[in-house]
């Protein structure tokens, strides 16, 4: 068999200290660039591989972290991993992926496999149904945890997330703008935080305008559902609502192909708005009016949040809440707006 190479033979090889190697291979900076390509030449020559396993048990930390999402079939979430994603490769970590599928005993055998792997830190987006105490748990355990979106146990843990409550205000006082009266609310049938902010804003705001509430359906947030809850949007005839804010752009979607297969012209017959400005919303046909709450963003902040909890263990816990901004496109009938005897609200 082969011999295996030591940091003595690359250093050797590159006519360099054995300790310039080791800063070499932990890519520190002082190490001047004639000299680090030099050293790289000979790990590629002699077929040097790096024990990071080794190197992690001297040195007690692994560089990993886990993230656990709850949804990873919604594009939402890949924004989201992508903004984590290029957080940490950034700062030279790496993440290991898990999705829950809303399921707490997922997550609960995702989270114990990753602390049996010694990742640093955990970046959680917690499943429908989670219990306060698995915060608690990792929080006994020693291990750093950042909640995203959906918040658990109060203001006394990390989170990053987005304002919920303001994009739901923004959406239906847009709608409002346009001359609509009769606004429903689709898609807030998730038991998490967010859902709860937007339900509670859709509520507070009609109030604060004296308009009626509802209808409100509280089905899934996905294309499915929102398609079919087009049928109970129309029953009213007439008096059905001219405008349908939903809990995200899945949501929305299903609404727009609904329409569309009775008839209707979203942004024309109906106004359509959705939640999270996926990229999908900007190609729907019509395009979709959304709330951008800033999904890569939110992921950024949160790896970079989990960075410092990992570095700084006993540091007061952090909130981060990210303004939304309301995109404005076809769906919404805006384009209409002027010459209000065109649209039939």
């Amino acid at each position: 068999m082969r011999a295996r190479v030591t940091l003595k033979d690359i250093a050797k090889s590159a006519g360099v200290s054995r300790a310039t190697v080791s800063l070499v291979l932990r890519n520190n900076p002082v190490v001047a660039e004639p000299t680090r390509d030099r050293v790289r030449s000979s790990i590629d020559t002699l077929g040097y591989v790096y024990d990071r396993a080794a190197a992690n048990l001297r040195a007690r930390v692994t560089y990993t972290v886990g993230l656990v999402v709850c949804e990873i079939t919604n594009p939402f979430y890949a924004e989201l991993t992508a903004g984590i994603d290029h957080a940490l490769d950034r700062a030279g970590w790496v993440g290991f992926l898990a999705n829950t599928a809303e399921s707490p005993v997922r997550q609960d055998r995702f989270v114990e496999r990753m602390c049996e792997h010694r990742v640093d830190g955990l970046l959680l987006c917690p499943a429908e149904g989670t219990k306060v105490d698995l915060i608690e748990r990792l929080h006994r355990f020693g291990l750093p945890v950042v909640q995203i979106l959906r918040r658990l146990g109060g203001e006394n843990n990390d989170y990053v997330g987005a304002d919920f409550r303001l994009g739901m205000t923004l959406a239906i006082e847009h709608a409002i703008r346009l001359g609509h009266s009769r606004i429903a609310f689709v898609g807030g049938g998730r038991h998490a935080s967010p859902a709860w902010d937007r339900a509670r804003a859709y509520r507070e705001t009609l109030a604060r305008h004296g308009l009626p509430i509802g209808p409100i359906i509280d089905c899934l947030p996905t294309r499915d559902e929102g398609e079919r809850a087009v049928e109970r949007l129309l029953e009213g005839g007439p008096d059905s609502p001219t405008a349908i804010i939903c809990h995200n752009d899945l949501c929305a979607i299903g609404v727009i192909v609904g329409l569309n297969d009775r008839g209707l012209v979203p942004g024309r017959d109906r106004a359509v708005i959705g939640f999270d400005n996926i990229p999908e919303a900007a190609h729907s046909r019509p395009g979709l009016t959304t709330i951008d709450i800033g999904a890569r963003q939110i992921g950024e902040e949160a790896a970079n949040l989990l960075l410092r909890r990992i570095k700084l263990p006993g540091g007061a816990p952090e909130g981060v809440i990210l303004p939304p901004r309301l995109v404005i496109r076809a769906s919404c009938g805006a384009q209409f707006a002027k010459g209000r005897s065109t649209i039939p609200f």
